[in-house]
């Protein structure tokens, strides 16, 4: 027997599985680390603490599957996406990596764009300048940080560098290079016109690979590590939500995936690449060869169902830990008691701001319509409402680009809820299917490592081997459907009518961090 090995680097935690060849899980570990947030809007990661979560998912994994290191053929890993890990000449990191989810480089977005131009950058990376991504990032250190940018050598994202980690090669990979604003997104090369614009040298930025080749092999010191042998092939992996899509099937044109993680994702492949001119949406590469997603990205998902947690659940969340037990079961299940609409209560999910449709790095989360009558469960039930309506902002979009899915695959911790996804599904008005893995961009890292090994022909083979589909599915309910397309209409007058208060509650946050 052989095997493969998918590491999911998320946000939250490292998440190594193993996999058989036919994508059947055998044994998974996760092991957690924590989010920095120094300032209000700013997030931050210690890159040493995903290497060490690398290396201690890997060794549980193989400890408690027992099988041979000999039978796996390799690995590789599905990363968080636009994170700024900068080195220096001694490869070592230099400060703590500015996540994707940070909002605070507005203003360098808009001097990116003064340099090469509005219409330029789009013509080049598909996409416009955005806090989220990477160049931004850059240039914030630049201004900020002159002598931590002065020492900076190599800059990589936060699964290039844990590969690099595990292999000591220096390599990017293509799908993730797609969110730097830095790609020429056509030629699928690094642009000298838009690293010249920021004054950055080529040497900085690794070579390019496509996710299903091999990128390096393991180290010996991490091999000692991991419980694998020593020289075991490394592929170059693939961004998050590029891997998700092969975990869940997405590799043919017309085919989309829903994600209800810490952020909110629709992925649809195409292969052609297909730009908004308002940068609503992203268009990245894909892990398919050749291919193209257009993706758009709400930050808070997950994350605002966390803050639910976190602010209305303490004590059932310990309860739940100590009886082993799901503390989000426990919420949805009383949020479920709650009629469709919440008895009038919507929830804004943009806790750290928002990227995809709204592009407003001041935006902030609201409960609009709060009254006395509104228990927990109607702030609950109006926290997974207003994340399914933020997906439907975003598929609008999509659908005004004329990509329109007939139906969507939910992965994410999220799609583990019936309720969720039958709320998704009303919501969207789109048929919900979801796969017999619950593991997206590890089992999709997985079928790239089985593509680099040889396991697999193409990528679309290792889709078809690993890939099944449940066949219980999620259809429209016509009440629920009507009731959600009136609340989406009041949804989206919200946004347009707070955003000057967005924006001076910007300033007067400012003032009184002072």
């Amino acid at each position: 027997m052989h095997y493969l090995l998918g590491v999911d680097l998320g946000t939250s935690g490292c998440k190594t599985v193993l996999f058989d060849l036919k994508g059947q899980a055998l044994a998974s570990q996760t092991v957690s680390y924590p989010l920095l947030q120094p300032k209000n809007g700013w997030a931050e990661q210690q890159p040493e603490l995903w290497y060490q979560a690398a290396l201690s998912s890997l060794h549980e994994v193989m400890q408690r599957s027992g099988v041979k290191p000999s039978d796996v053929l390799g690995l590789s890993i599905a990363g968080q996406m636009h994170g700024l890990v900068m080195l220096d000449e001694h490869q070592e990191v230099l400060r703590p990596a500015i996540l994707w989810c940070d909002a605070r480089c507005e203003r360098q977005c808009q001097e990116f764009t003064q340099r090469v131009g509005s219409e330029r950058l789009m013509e080049l990376n598909g996409n416009p300048a955005l806090p989220g991504f990477t160049a931004p990032k850059i240039l914030w250190v630049q201004e900020q940080e002159p002598e931590v940018f002065a020492h900076c050598r190599t800059i990589l994202l936060p699964k290039d560098y844990v590969r690099y980690r595990l292999t000591g090669v220096l390599k990017a990979e293509i799908s993730d290079a797609s969110g730097t604003n830095l790609l020429d997104l056509k030629r699928r090369v690094w642009s000298s016109e838009l690293l010249e614009s920021l004054g950055l040298k080529a040497e900085l930025l690794p070579m390019l690979c496509q996710s299903c080749e091999a990128a390096g092999t393991l180290t010996k010191e991490a091999a000692e590590a991991t419980g694998l042998l020593s020289g075991t092939l490394v592929a170059a992996g693939a961004a998050d939500n590029a891997a998700a899509a092969l975990g869940t099937g997405v590799c043919q044109e017309g085919s989309a995936f829903v994600t209800l993680g810490t952020s909110g994702v629709i992925f649809a492949h195409t292969r052609r690449p297909v730009y908004d001119k308002q940068g609503r949406v992203h268009t990245f590469c894909a892990a398919v060869p050749g291919a193209y997603a257009l993706l758009s990205c709400t930050l808070s998902c997950g994350q605002s169902l966390r803050f639910g947690r976190d602010v209305m659940y303490a004590r059932e969340h310990e309860e739940c830990a100590q009886r082993g037990e799901e503390i989000y079961d426990y919420m949805t299940d009383e949020a479920s008691g709650i009629p469709v609409g919440a008895e009038g209560l919507i929830y804004l999910p943009y806790l750290m701001g928002e990227r995809s449709p709204l592009l407003d790095a001041k935006a902030r989360g609201v409960f609009f319509g709060l009254s006395a009558l509104h228990s927990r469960a109607h702030l609950t039930r109006a926290i997974l409402e207003g994340v399914c309506l933020s997906q439907k902002h975003n598929l609008k979009v999509l659908e005004e680009l004329k990509v329109v899915p007939e139906e969507l695959r939910a992965c994410g911790g999220g799609a583990s809820s019936a309720l969720f996804r039958q709320i998704l599904c009303d919501s969207l008005s789109k048929v919900i299917k979801t796969v017999t893995s619950r593991e997206g961009p590890a089992l999709g890292a997985a079928i790239l490592a089985g593509c680099a090994a040889g396991a697999y022909s193409s990528v679309e083979e290792g889709v078809a081997q690993c890939v099944r589909l449940k066949d219980e599915e999620c259809r429209p309910d016509p009440q629920a459907q009507q009731r959600y397309e009136a609340i989406f209409e009041l949804y989206e007058q919200l946004y347009p009518a707070l955003k000057p208060a967005f924006a001076k509650l910007d300033t007067l946050r400012a003032e009184l961090e002072c």
